[in-house]
């Protein structure tokens, strides 16, 4: 069997801790992928592995084996960068975790673009509220929003995520606009339950504050907090890249002018720099191309302080 794909499969499988997410990861069956690890063993006459249903831990053999193989892969991968075979089509399936309110705002149709451009790919599209373990759940990437990211893992900033206080004009209309951070504690808030379900912190030139929020009506995910503030249940934080044609449209209406809850970054979260399959590198950089910039693509006509 080709030994460099052994060695791919080989490394793969120590990195996201399976034979099957490994295979996954490189677009061949669970089958296969055994027998490449089994063809590198015999070449290298040692067991590399330690195999349970449980778990797959290295040998001795396989630690010193390891360091080796990765070598021989980034040896590879810079003969072919520098050959220019990296115009290879990118093939294969990626699963892609992330939350629901960044999958239907703007996720699904850039992974629809992706696709489009790239006819032997597949993508498998995971909308979860909360941060999955990408080894045990087989997430080869996650677009993660948070400025507090796992240190074992390799994380690739994509832009600014931005939030705005903003509430309906059927509200407002009802309750008047709060114009500082301290009259939030007067206003019915639409809170999110692990976001604001009790304090928002707010920024203004290089100050920051504190604001109690209270309300009857708290939820675990944006979409909800959005149209509970449509409907004009009260103020609340949602970000930009949700509620961009809201605000365009006039549907919700910025609250707290000149004060602006802190901005998070959006990441592209991934397991290894060492092993990229192409189509990994190739989502990456179309992710990095369409949000790179020092403003989000959703936030170059708006103004959260009232005007579009």
């Amino acid at each position: 069997m080709d030994r460099f794909t052994a060695m791919q499969v080989f490394v793969a499988v120590t990195e996201r801790g399976s034979v099957t997410a490994a295979a996954d990861a490189l677009d061949m069956s669970r089958a296969m992928a055994s027998r490449y690890l089994e063809s590198l063993e015999r070449w290298l006459g040692a067991r590399l592995l330690h195999r349970t249903t449980r778990r797959i831990a290295l040998t001795d053999a396989g630690h010193e084996a390891l360091s080796r193989c990765r070598q021989m892969l980034d040896l590879a991968d810079e003969v072919q960068t520098a050959a220019g075979v990296r115009s290879v089509e990118p093939r294969g399936r990626l699963r892609i975790a992330t939350s629901q309110s960044f999958a239907q705002a703007w996720l699904a149709e850039a992974v629809a673009e992706f696709l489009a451009g790239h006819p032997q790919a597949q993508v498998e599209l995971l909308v979860l509220e909360r941060a999955v373990n990408l080894v045990e759940e087989r997430v080869d990437l996650a677009v993660r929003i948070t400025n507090q990211l796992d240190e074992s893992l390799v994380a690739r900033r994509l832009c600014s995520c931005r939030s705005v206080l903003c509430a309906s004009p059927g509200y407002v209309e009802r309750n008047g606009v709060p114009q500082t951070p301290e009259e939030l504690a007067g206003h019915t808030c639409v809170t999110h339950a692990y976001v604001s379900r009790s304090e928002i912190r707010l920024y203004r030139e290089g100050r920051s504050v504190t604001a109690p929020v209270r309300g009857r009506l708290s939820s675990n995910e944006t979409g909800v907090v959005r149209v509970a503030a449509l409907a004009g249940a009260g103020v609340a934080m949602l970000p930009t890249y949700f509620v961009a044609d809201d605000l365009r449209q006039g549907r919700l209406v910025p609250v707290v002018p000149t004060w602006e809850p802190e901005p998070l970054a959006i990441h592209a979260v991934y397991l290894s720099r060492r092993y990229q399959p192409l189509l990994l590198r190739a989502m990456i950089d179309f992710l990095v191309e369409r949000l790179g910039g020092d403003v989000a693509p959703w936030d170059c006509d708006i103004d959260t302080d009232g005007a579009t």
